[in-house]
This record gives C-alpha cells, structure tokens and sequence, in this order.
C-alpha cells in the first residue's frame, strides 16, 4: 500500500531532523568549512546524494540551524516578557532554567557554540551574517527592559539594565560553551550565584 501524505510529510521531518541535529554536532565541532556533506551523510546513515533531496548544500543547512537557533531564542525571550510574573522572578526563573538546560541538552550547548564562531567569523554565508546582524539584539534589549522594570520596583541591583542585561547573557553563554567543550560531564554552578548578581537581597 502507497504511503500517504501525512506518513509521507512525518518521513520528510523526521528526516530533516536527523540531518540538522548531525549538521549541527560537525559544524560545531569541526566548523562550516571543515564539514562535508558526505560527513553529515555518514553521520545520518544514508547516501550522500540523498541528502540534496533536502538541502541544495551544506550552507544550507548551517544558514537554516542559525536560523532556527536565533528564532528559538527570540521566542524565549518574548515569551518570558510576557510571563505573569513581577520582573525579579522572571530573572531568577529565567537563570535556573537556562542552566538546567545547559546541564541536560547537548543540542543546546552546541547550538551556543555554533552561534558563538558564526559570530565571529568573516567566512559564512551572507543569509547567516544577516540573520546574525538582525535577530541577536533582541534577548538583549527585552532583558534590559525586565531588568529596568524591576529597578523601578526595587527588587534588582542598581546599575544600567543595558550592562546588566550584557552580563546575564554572556554569563550564561559563556557557561553553554563552557560545557558544549568538555567531554567529561560538567556541573552548571548553583542558579544562586548568578541571581545573587541581579537581585537585590
């Protein structure tokens, strides 16, 4: 009996899935211009002329990860604004979750370290610099603006919610790269120490 269209299209994602979670295990630990198709191929189990039924290249594959990465955190972010909840334990919800992630999702920790070189490099496609250039202020700017509403409120420290929003960030980045580069299991720090930063006692 012919599939039909349903099993077909589920066929076609989970496909897609397993050609992204293996393209993003290469291009985070061996770069975009390292990676080979045939890698990812053999990552997935299946020929490598199969692979062009679903992306023209291997840059299209990395341009739609960023894609997908940049979006997934913007989504985040907006939804924690929307959170009903007062600006200091949207803070300290947003740290402790953030690390339970970082500790239990490898996906995650990669897809930081993927982000992190894609920034700071001159050779990737134009579409990702783009992406880059347009999507990663907004976790930023939406934070400052959690961060001065709590200073209003009297429950986070003193100090430029744009700074404070900086160090938030690049904190916990930093702690994703941190575990994305170690092979040995790495324990996230206690949530207290970083909320101890922000909120005032």
């Amino acid at each position: 009996m012919a599939r039909n269209q349903q099993q077909n299209e589920k066929m076609r994602e989970d496909r897609i899935k397993q050609i992204q979670a293996e393209a993003l295990h290469q291009f985070a630990n061996k770069g975009l211009f390292a990676t080979k198709i045939r890698d990812i191929a053999e990552g997935v189990g299946m020929a490598q002329g199969l692979i062009y039924h679903y992306y023209k290249s291997k840059e299209d594959i990395y341009v739609e990860l960023i894609k997908n990465a940049l979006d997934k955190m913007n989504a985040a972010v907006l939804m924690l604004k929307e959170t009903p909840l007062p600006p200091h334990e949207k803070i300290s919800m947003a740290i402790k979750q953030m690390l339970y992630t970082i500790e239990t999702s490898e996906d995650f920790t990669q897809t930081c370290r993927l982000i992190a070189q894609a920034t700071n490099s001159t050779a990737i496609p134009e579409d990702a610099k783009k992406l880059i250039e347009e999507k990663r202020d907004l976790p930023y700017q939406e934070l400052a603006k959690i961060i001065a509403a709590g200073q209003k409120e009297g429950t986070i420290t003193a100090g430029d919610p744009k700074e404070l929003a900086l160090v938030f960030w690049t904190s916990l980045n930093g702690l994703a790269i941190y575990k994305a580069t170690r092979r040995e299991h790495t324990s996230m720090p206690d949530p207290g120490i970083l909320i101890n930063i922000f909120l005032k006692e």
